[in-house]
């Protein structure tokens, strides 16, 4: 027991019981009445800052504030005890550093870890089976059994007994062994197939005609554009009843539970009514038919060969506004039309047995007039009927102005004509309807046919490919001066494509296995690209005119990068049958591959600026959706110069308009 005495207190002048300190704290000891000297309690400690204490003791004197060293004197107990350093916290109590004890950072490193505070606990220990582990020799309880557990029950008795009378007395009927069950309803039904009344037995029942089924119109949640407007609900409004019969004003609402009742329900509750009480029913009697084929309830129609002939449409074109699209077949037609017309003017360019090759538009924005290549005539025509009075006087000035600027030179002195290769004459067309229906210029040139028509990106000059012609199956020729030029004079192989560069003064010409680019301006040749294909098909240039797309009868595409090498880049395989036609989007990454299996591939292109970042090729969609015709399937296809639309045309005689 701690010892204590009776003393007198300094400040109060009282007597007062001390007690010794000179104990240990044992076991029953707490931690809390431990001796503190500063008894200041639990306040903040900043109320000292400007004191020269800290605090009092028990007695109630100053505690005054230890010595405490500078950064330096702190920098020098760092280096001499260096260990001592980081486990040293301050005691805010009484302003001193105190050194944690082995115990105490253990502590604190468990707590930093969320485990257990307590270094003895151990979170699996065995599990000790207090009440399973050993047997019971005795029950817990050794209570007899009840006698009422052995008799039978009284209330299942009088259950029992008032089912047998009711079977007795007829009122159940119990099913007999053997007999079959009654089919159980079904758990899934049709909502609006289920009768709610069962059909009569007899056989002239006559049923109730059905409610029509709500439709779309009368939906909760419509789109915003099958919203009416304020001036069509007033339109609504004013109609007679007999004419509002069957339409419904749309409503918008967020969800199904803030739909209100409908207001017309007692309405149609009372017309329904009218209409089973007063209107007469009658029996419709089915003719019994003898039918062994379900087709043979299809009505007869005509054989697609009777309807022939479907002229095979070779080629296809779209204007620079992209509203006006052009084709042409082999009946010598070219048609001229957009989404609203698709026939909106026609002509015969060609005689019997002659067919269109191929069409191609002027690019110049300010012209409207296109290129049409036969046997061996290239037809200038502009829409005139369908352009305004300005384009149309600008379109004519510009192609029939060649025929003057023949005759003399830039100060107007009559000069002699231009000596043009053999075989090619420019001329007007002679009847005054062919000049009125739009055929401006007709050009003649050497061959028996002419496979394609090519112009610049400037809209003067055009190029075309015929065969056999020798050096002269290839010519350009310059609108505004009616002036012609053979750029060759002799080449190596058939020509199958030329095409213009779209930047540079470059002509990229096609033979059977080879693309040669030669420089106009200096006339020599700049590379050979080697496709590796047995026989090209189609030629496209890329708009920055560093890439070249070819495609070939062996039905591969072929992408060549002009800065990467003379071979390919990328040899795509993905059509069935020959490739007819390939076409790079003139503003959008994306080019486009036409077959002889009928489909369109639609590539996604991306060419980076960086010269190191090889281009992006992505398979886009696969279109379907011409017929494939004596082995021929989609002949050409053409992009529109804005938007991600594509026009093919093939054997089948359809033009399609794709898009987005």
């Amino acid at each position: 027991m701690r010892r204590s005495r009776t003393v007198k207190s300094k400040l109060t002048g009282k007597a007062k019981t001390q007690w010794d300190d000179d104990i240990e704290p044992d076991y029953a000891s707490d931690s809390s009445t431990e001796d503190v000297d500063n008894r200041v309690g639990n306040i903040p400690s900043y109320w000292y800052d400007d004191l020269p204490h800290i605090g009092y003791d028990i007695d109630g004197k100053k505690v005054m504030r230890p010595a405490t060293g500078d950064e330096l004197d702190r920098f020098l107990e760092g280096v001499e005890d260096a260990d001592g350093m980081w486990t040293t916290v301050t005691d805010k109590l009484h302003k001193k550093d105190v050194q944690l004890t082995q115990e105490e950072l253990e502590l604190i490193q468990r707590l930093a870890k969320g485990e257990n505070p307590d270094a003895d606990y151990d979170p699996y220990a065995p599990t000790i089976p207090y009440f399973s582990s050993q047997v019971m020799d005795m029950p817990l309880s050794a209570r007899p059994e009840p006698k009422s557990r052995f008799l039978p029950s009284k209330w299942e008795h009088k259950k029992v007994m008032k089912i047998v009378r009711a079977i007795r007395a007829g009122r159940i009927t119990p099913r007999r062994p053997g007999a079959p069950r009654a089919p159980e309803k079904p758990r899934f039904y049709g909502l609006w197939t289920a009768d709610d009344v069962p059909a009569a037995p007899h056989a002239m029942h006559m049923p109730a005609p059905k409610m029509a089924l709500p439709s779309h119109a009368e939906s909760f949640n419509p789109p915003a554009e099958y919203l009416w407007t304020e001036e069509e609900e007033r339109e609504f409004n004013e109609l007679e009843p007999e004419d509002k019969k069957g339409k419904v004003v749309p409503r918008k609402f967020a969800s199904l539970r803030h739909v209100p009742a409908y207001g017309n329900f007692v309405q149609e509750r009372f017309d329904r009514c009218l209409d089973l009480y007063l209107a007469p029913r009658a029996l419709r009697r089915r003719p019994k038919l003898d039918i062994k084929d379900p087709s043979e309830l299809l009505p007869r129609l005509p054989s697609p060969q009777e309807l022939r002939p479907f002229p095979t449409t070779r080629s296809v074109t779209l204007d620079p506004t992209g509203m006006w699209v052009v084709t042409g077949a082999e009946d010598a037609r070219c048609d001229c039309g957009d989404s609203g017309r698709p026939c909106a003017m026609r002509w015969k360019v060609g005689g019997a047995g002659e067919a269109v090759y191929s069409v191609e538009w002027c690019p110049d924005r300010e012209k409207s007039l296109f290129a049409v290549a036969t046997a061996n005539k290239v037809h200038l025509i502009a829409p005139l009927p369908l352009l305004s009075d300005a384009v149309a006087a600008r379109t004519s000035a510009f192609a029939l102005a060649g025929f003057n600027a023949a005759a003399t030179d830039d100060e107007g002195n009559k000069i002699r004509p231009v000596a043009q290769p053999e075989g090619v004459a420019w001329f007007k067309p002679r009847g005054v309807s062919e000049r009125e229906e739009g055929r401006l210029v007709e050009l003649e040139v050497p061959g028996h046919e002419l496979k394609q028509v090519t112009w610049h990106k400037r809209g003067d000059y055009f190029a075309t490919v015929a065969a056999p012609a020798g050096a002269r199956s290839v010519l350009i020729h310059q609108l505004s001066k009616h002036h012609t030029q053979a750029p060759f004079a002799k080449l190596k192989g058939d020509v199958q494509r030329v095409q213009f560069h779209p930047l540079k003064p470059h002509f990229y010409v096609a033979t059977q296995r080879h693309v040669r680019i030669y420089d106009l301006m200096k006339q020599q040749l700049v590379k050979t690209l080697n496709p590796g294909l047995k026989w090209i098909s189609s030629l496209d240039v890329h708009p920055l005119g560093d890439h070249v797309l070819v495609g070939s009868y062996d039905r591969r595409l072929v992408w060549h990068d002009l800065d990467l090498s003379v071979t390919p880049y990328k040899t795509l395989r993905y059509h069935a049958r020959a490739l007819r036609s390939v076409a790079f989007h003139p503003t959008l990454p994306l080019f486009a591959s036409a077959s002889d299996d009928g489909s369109v591939h639609v590539f996604h292109a991306t060419v980076y600026a960086d010269l190191l970042t090889n281009p992006l090729l992505v398979p886009l969609k696969v279109l379907r959706g011409h017929s494939v015709t004596d082995s021929l399937g989609v002949l050409d296809v053409k992009w529109h110069p804005r938007e991600p639309w594509c026009v093919s045309v093939g054997a089948d005689g359809v033009g399609r308009l794709w898009c987005n």
